[in-house]
Order: structure tokens, then sequence, then C-alpha cells
């Protein structure tokens, strides 16, 4: 069961957390300065971090081994279901705190720009939906194996 297409799915899951992990989402703009707003910290233009942020890092942590221990519960499919649930619940939660983060860290900075990592968690969504269709349709399989031994 290893080699469904829900494992693929949660693959995808978990290699696009880690990406988004690792580039910044956004960018503040302050009188000609630019400063990157990454999931983990504010890089100043000065060269200044600040790690006000970090909550984003924890929840696409948390987000990218959630869904990489969710490939190996193939036998357990409910809660692979569960897991998959408990990722878009994070993915959506990832969203209002990055928009909490960025209305707090605005202050007085002229805009805020997006940069296209923001919306690798969006993307996460709509895999694990997919993956949990995937995981049901599984599952009703084997209960219909069941009924006919």
């Amino acid at each position: 069961m290893i080699q469904r297409i829900q494992t693929i799915y949660l693959l995808i899951v978990t290699i696009l957390a880690v990406t988004c992990m690792s580039l910044p989402i956004g960018a503040f703009v302050e009188n000609s300065s630019i400063s990157d707003l990454f999931n983990l910290y504010i890089s100043r233009a000065d060269g200044v971090k600040d790690y006000a942020p970090w909550a984003l890092f924890v929840i696409q942590l948390l987000s990218a081994l959630i869904s990489f221990v969710a490939i190996f519960l193939f036998k357990k499919r409910i809660i692979q279901m569960r897991f998959s649930i408990f990722n878009i619940i994070l993915n959506v939660g990832y969203y209002i705190s990055a928009i909490a983060f960025v209305f707090m860290l605005k202050g007085d900075t002229e805009s805020f720009t997006m940069n296209w990592p923001i919306c690798l968690p969006l993307i996460n969504i709509i895999l694990s939906w997919l993956a949990i269709r995937a995981i049901g349709k599984d599952e009703m399989l084997v209960k219909a194996y069941d009924r006919l031994r």
C-alpha cells in the first residue's frame, strides 16, 4: 500500500513544506531598504536578524513531519486520514498566523510584498485533501473485500 497515489501526494506536501520553510515569503519595503521575511526570522537591510516570526517555521516544520509520518501509516488508513486533516488545519493556521505577523511587524514600513513561496501552503491544503480522498477510496475498497470473504 505504500505505492499508492496518496503516498505521492503526502511526499509532495512534505517537500513543499520544507521548501516553504527555507525560502523568503515576503519583503517589507521601508525608505528604499528591503527586509526579507522568512518563516524563522526577518533579515533586516543592515544584516540584523529578528526572530519574531519563529511560529511560522514551527507550523511548517510540524506540517512536514506530520505528512512524512503519515506516509508510513499506510496500514492504519483512518489515522493517516486524521493526520492529513490535521495537516490541513495546520496550513490554514499558517495563513492566519502569517497575516497576523505581517500586520504586527509592518509597523512604519511603506509596504509588504509577497513572494511565491507563500502559495505553497495552499498547494499543501489541496494535496492533503486529495490524499484524504484517495485514502478514503482505499478504505472503502478494503471494506468491500472484507465483506466478500
